[in-house]
């Protein structure tokens, strides 16, 4: 009867961690300006390279503003003097970040998420508003799935916690596609578990094979928590940004199947 692919965006179809990382950057200079003076090139290309390491704790994007102050206080830990990063690490915060960032957010007095939601994606529009072209050019798609979206000859929707604006901008500019907006569920749209809901329930979805792709494992289990979501087959995409210790749990669960690039670009077509 057909297949129907709910699909990540970030992690599975583009890697944004260069172009959410930079404008993180951007908008951390904005929201805390004196804590950047007398920060060199040296310190900031640090930290973008730090922001790759720590990317797959980021489950919505104005998660790597915080991120980049406290990647400054480690590589600053002197000047900065927060009891919250004093003794963490880089690679610790891969381990942390679920008690770590309510304490930074309370100890900034960062605790309205949505309004940092928003802001982080002024930030973005205003870059994109001044230099399209630059923004555009700090995204890629991973090898293989701009081809395999065009030809797909299954019925795919994108289901992400990125504002869906920017996703539809990046899937036309780079990839070449034109996915409908009533396609795109981003940000707001709700807990992902609920979108998955909401597809498997339309009656012009009934009897076909259902897949969910996500590089987050945190997500897919939240899915496989849910029996009403029991029908979905669940990828975890080895590419993505996830860390090794993720995917060899992941490997351990008999429902998610650990799926590779080529492998993913074959299904969709």
């Amino acid at each position: 009867m057909g297949h129907l692919y709910a699909l990540d965006f970030d992690g599975v179809l583009c890697d944004s961690c260069g172009e959410s990382s930079l404008s993180a950057i951007k908008a951390a200079k904005e929201r805390w300006p004196e804590l950047f003076v007398g920060v060199d090139a040296k310190t900031e290309a640090w930290i973008l390279e730090s922001m790759y390491t720590v990317r797959p704790v980021v489950e919505t994007g104005y998660e790597n503003v915080l991120l980049v102050r406290l990647l400054l206080e480690i590589r600053r830990p002197q000047e900065q003097n927060s009891a919250v990063s004093k003794g963490l690490t880089v690679e610790g915060i891969l381990e942390s970040w679920p008690t770590t960032k309510p304490q930074i957010q309370k100890h900034w007095n960062e605790t309205d998420g949505q309004e940092l939601v928003e802001f982080f994606g002024r930030v973005r529009d205003d870059w994109i508003e001044h230099d399209l072209v630059e923004w555009i050019k700090a995204n890629r798609f991973y090898p293989g799935t701009a081809d395999s979206l065009k030809f797909a000859t299954s019925t795919l929707y994108i289901v992400t916690t990125k504002q869906a604006r920017f996703a539809q901008l990046l899937l036309k500019a780079i990839a070449g596609v034109e996915i409908p907006p009533d396609r795109i569920y981003g940000l707001g749209s709700g807990p992902k578990t609920e979108v998955l809901k909401k597809l498997q329930g339309r009656a012009e979805h009934q009897g076909l094979t259902l897949h969910f792709v996500e590089d987050r494992l945190a997500t897919l289990r939240n899915v496989i928590k849910d029996p009403e979501l029991d029908k979905w087959n669940l990828y975890l995409a080895t590419w993505g940004y996830n860390t090794e210790g993720e995917r060899l749990s992941a490997a351990a669960v008999p429902r998610i199947h650990m799926l590779d690039l080529p492998d993913f670009c074959a299904k969709l077509k």
